[in-house]
């Protein structure tokens, strides 16, 4: 247990200064401690701020000013004269109903070409003349030929895809013309756009040998026609 003595005024007040000051705290301490403690801080402020203003680089203003150069006169363009607006245009006459009468038995008289023959006609082309099956041309028709015997198409494109080309991957398409008869009957052939490699072009060749056909129509008519198809190469 503590031991807590209550020392009288009278004692207080006796006491040496030695023994008053173990009853003062640090804030009592610290208050008598201000004065010199703010008065040498304001000196020490003072001195530095004289000292950094006696060093401190002086600072002059810097000349604005500009000049204005002379102003030069520009001969000006000469004045157009400005033409005057078009004058109105007169409107239309209001359209007044006629009271003349028309005939409603009113026909055109038919044209025929044996009363209009044209003059000058180039003779009619001899039979025979024009072979279809020569060149790529256009035949108009209803019903497109189908190829009938697709599975053995696809067998004769693996046989002749050569083993070189598809062993290192490369394929390619081949467009083929082809011209078939009435009857469905292939009676020509040709590459019309090439895959790029020759030996795929020639394999492409050897493939359309095989191709069957259903023959096309115009209308009922059975016609001869050139169609197109891609010959594709693939390794998948």
């Amino acid at each position: 247990m503590t031991d807590e003595r209550q020392v009288p005024d009278e004692e207080l007040q006796q006491a040496p200064e030695s023994e008053f000051n173990e009853f003062q705290t640090a804030n009592d301490q610290f208050k008598r401690s201000f004065g010199s403690w703010f008065w040498g801080s304001m000196v020490a402020a003072t001195a530095f701020h004289f000292v950094l203003m006696s060093f401190w680089p002086s600072m002059t203003a810097e000349d604005v000013g500009f000049t204005q150069d002379e102003m030069e006169a520009i001969e000006l363009p000469p004045e157009i004269e400005i033409p005057p607006p078009p004058e109105q245009i007169q409107r239309p006459a209001t359209p007044v109903v006629t009271d003349a009468t028309i005939d409603e038995d009113v026909t055109i008289e038919p044209t025929t070409f044996e009363d209009n023959l044209p003059e000058d006609l180039p003779p009619p082309p001899s039979e025979g003349a024009v072979d279809l099956s020569d060149q790529p041309t256009f035949t108009p028709f209803t019903q497109a030929p189908e190829v009938t015997n697709r599975q053995q198409v696809g067998r004769t494109l693996q046989r002749e895809y050569p083993s070189l080309l598809r062993d290192a991957g490369i394929g390619g398409t081949v467009m083929m013309h082809f011209f078939i008869n009435e009857e469905g009957v292939v009676e020509n052939f040709i590459v019309a756009e090439t895959s790029g490699h020759s030996a795929l072009d020639d394999a492409a060749l050897r493939v359309a040998e095989a191709f069957e056909f259903s023959p096309a129509y115009n209308r009922d008519q059975q016609v001869p026609v050139w169609i197109q198809i891609p010959i594709t190469f693939t390794t998948n």
